[in-house]
């Protein structure tokens, strides 16, 4: 599976935190997996723990994204740009063998596939200010 690919299953899974408990999303993950048989067990493991490692992160991930959303609360964002964001936010954070840029450049990628048209440029000005 491409890194593109691991990272959009990634966004896809924590889009769910928003609409399930954390008891419920560990069984919406679980049946994610049973349904896409094509995913590697090696990448679903990266997959699963990298979830992990951002949920056990998630109030200070979202406390970076709204210091720099000034005047935002986290709860107006759009659910898909929060899920972007909180990934790249980790990645750049936390994720040494992810570059900064390429972090930001993904995330722009994701929110032109699954946002609306001005969320690319409200996600790289966001991740900008983080950088």
């Amino acid at each position: 599976m491409s890194r593109r690919k691991v990272r959009e299953t990634i966004f896809l899974l924590l889009f769910r935190i928003e609409f399930n408990t954390q008891e419920e999303l560990q069984e919406q993950i679980k049946w994610y997996f049973e349904e896409r048989t094509d995913i590697e067990g090696k990448d679903q493991i990266y997959i699963e723990t990298k979830i992990g490692s951002i949920l056990k992160r998630l109030p200070e991930i979202d406390e970076q994204i709204h210091s720099i959303c000034e005047g935002w609360r986290l709860e107006r964002l759009g659910k898909p740009e929060l899920a972007i964001l909180r990934l790249a936010v980790y990645e750049i954070t936390n994720d040494a063998n992810i570059p900064t840029g390429v972090a930001i450049n993904e995330a722009v990628e994701l929110a032109k596939i699954y946002c609306s048209e001005e969320a690319p440029r409200f996600v790289n000005g966001v991740l900008a200010k983080l950088a």
